[in-house]
């Protein structure tokens, strides 16, 4: 069972100078695009990291998966 929030990675941890106060989540900014943009109409498109091709999908579900 994967209990990993999607969220998360646009969080970072932040502990006020007090030590009696309670961790706050300052937002980072992190680059967003829309899968329509990405995919435009498709289920699949490739993506070349350092010379290596990746394939990310549509599952049928709508899920994201990438493959090596």
């Amino acid at each position: 069972m994967n209990t990993h929030n999607p969220n998360d990675f646009r969080y970072r941890v932040h502990r006020p100078e007090d030590t009696q106060m309670p961790y706050e989540r300052v937002p980072l900014a992190v680059r967003t695009l829309s899968s329509n943009t990405l995919f435009q109409g498709e289920h699949e498109i490739g993506i070349e990291h350092h010379g290596a091709l990746y394939r990310l999908k549509i599952t049928r579900q709508g899920k994201l998966i990438l493959n090596k």
